[in-house]
């Protein structure tokens, strides 16, 4: 199954929407052109159907279908965030760069996803969502690894079902940090004492 042949969420066609709607408040499209294309957008079961309606419309896609298997900041910033279809395998690199990786949004086609690191006097920030376990082999020279809470004991934890992210870094003067929810905090209750 290819990215494009996932099916689409509503909060997928509501952004598709907001563009669309948009664009014909800027009279960018046309009320023919704005019916046709809400219609198509609301009746939309997969990716692929939505991501031609704003391609003439958005700088960056609504929907990054075939967004690489490679992310990498050579001597310049990279970035990969939104929505987007995350390949089994990953390779992120940062040289002399700082490169952000967001899973936030993102749909993972594989219940686990293997990301290969690699940072040279660069950095590498992941932004994972509750519900996915983070597991990070590899070796930092001179440099650091930071993993988040859902990391160690409280991942471990997690049934077997749960989504996996196995990153292999090699960290050489850089740093690797991986930042996921905070846990929730709990407020204790005072007695109510009567003065």
């Amino acid at each position: 199954m290819t990215a494009r042949d996932l099916r689409a969420s509503d909060a997928d066609r509501d952004r598709v929407i907001t563009v669309l709607t948009d664009a014909a408040a800027d009279g960018r499209l046309t009320q023919e052109e704005f019916s046709d294309r809400l219609s198509t957008a609301c009746s939309a079961r997969t990716l692929g159907e939505l991501a031609g309606l704003t391609s003439d419309l958005a700088e960056s896609p609504v929907v990054h279908l075939d967004a690489g298997r490679v992310v990498a900041g050579i001597f310049n910033p990279a970035r990969r965030e939104g929505r987007w279809v995350v390949p089994e395998s990953l390779t992120v690199t940062a040289v002399r760069s700082t490169v952000v990786v967001d899973f936030r949004e993102a749909l993972l086609r594989s219940s686990r996803v293997k990301v290969f690191a690699h940072a040279v006097a660069g950095q590498i920030h992941f932004y994972i969502p509750d519900g996915i376990r983070v597991e990070v082999t590899g070796r930092a020279f001179l440099g650091s690894k930071s993993v988040g809470r859902n990391y160690g004991a409280a991942a471990l934890q997690a049934g077997p079902d749960t989504p996996v992210i196995s990153v292999q870094a090699l960290i050489l003067g850089g740093k690797l940090v991986v930042h996921t929810p905070p846990k929730a905090r709990r407020r204790l209750r005072r007695p109510f004492s009567r003065g």
